[in-house]
């Protein structure tokens, strides 16, 4: 079964913006833990990353799962203005441990992410930070957060 992705950037709603990094409420884990739920049943993983304005997320799984996983990310009322990136075929799983998980970047990071190339979801094992892929930068940011998991 092949393996689709989808990777897309949004702004996030003034409810969640609220609090330090969503977490005033609980409200982004709430969303996060809701996705986890869906996700694991739909067969895709990723990884949302929040810089406390913006989202980032990346999307992996098999596409009947990832079509019906996207809707709901579509009609979410937590984000808002959304900038798809890419979709495609990705190849093979690049986060098969995680349902979902959100990680706090930095707006630099996130900037990065948004404006890296994303195309064919690529990524190069021996690239320097000047061509670095998305995927490339990607990698990087939870490679930490992967050996825990």
């Amino acid at each position: 079964m092949p393996i689709r992705a989808i990777v897309y950037a949004s702004e996030v709603s003034p409810a969640i913006a609220q609090g330090r990094l969503g977490q005033s409420d609980g409200k982004l884990d709430a969303i996060v833990d809701d996705a986890c739920r869906f996700n694991r049943d739909a067969g895709v993983t990723g990884v949302l990353l929040f810089d406390g304005e913006r989202f980032l997320q990346y999307l992996e799984g098999p596409e009947d799962g990832l079509s019906v996983a996207y809707s709901r990310v579509l009609s979410a009322s937590s984000h808002s203005a959304l900038v798809e990136l890419q979709r495609g075929r990705a190849g093979y799983r690049r986060l098969p441990f995680w349902p979902m998980r959100w990680l706090p970047v930095e707006p630099a990071e996130l900037r990065s992410l948004a404006h890296a190339d994303w195309t064919g979801f690529k990524q190069r094992s021996d690239s320097d930070a000047a061509s670095a892929t998305g995927m490339d930068l990607l990698r990087a940011l939870v490679e930490t957060y992967a050996i825990a998991a």
